[in-house]
């Protein structure tokens, strides 16, 4: 029944973020695709392996225990702050935060946790920004 229940809830989530995808316009002219594609592929991908899981014999599954439960409620609230703060944080700070508290959440060090943290937000910000040339918001904050 959780497999069901699960497959239910990610492809009404996965629609929801297509209908999204669809609505996503360039700024600038000199971007023949734009946004759209890369978004839209994925969450009809998503909506795709749901049906998958709806259809599928499920198996018999037990709920797991309270302290993982904990976690995956807070890696969910910690996605949630990263989406809401991202462009008012900016990049490579929401990414650091995320970074630490996901590394915490799946058991590493404070020290591993605080020195990865920063690195691959600042990596990651090159990357896409310097690299790839995809535009990242820097943050409200510093403007």
């Amino acid at each position: 029944m959780s497999d069901r229940l699960f497959a239910l809830c990610w492809l009404l989530l996965s629609l929801g973020a297509a209908a999204l995808a669809w609505q996503l316009h360039s700024e600038y002219s000199y971007e023949p695709v734009g946004p759209r594609p890369f978004p839209l592929v994925i969450s009809l991908l998503m909506a795709g392996c749901a049906l998958l899981l709806l259809k599928r014999t499920p198996d018999p599954a037990s709920w797991p225990a309270r302290p993982a439960l904990l976690r995956i409620a807070a890696m969910v609230l910690a996605l949630f702050s990263y989406g809401w703060g991202f462009e008012w944080l900016g990049f490579p700070l929401a990414t650091t935060l995320l970074t630490v508290v996901v590394g915490r959440l799946f058991g590493a060090s404070w020290r591993a946790a605080l020195i990865a943290g920063p690195l691959l937000g600042i990596c990651l910000f090159y990357a896409f920004d310097r690299l790839l040339d995809v535009t990242l918001p820097l943050g409200a904050w510093l403007a």
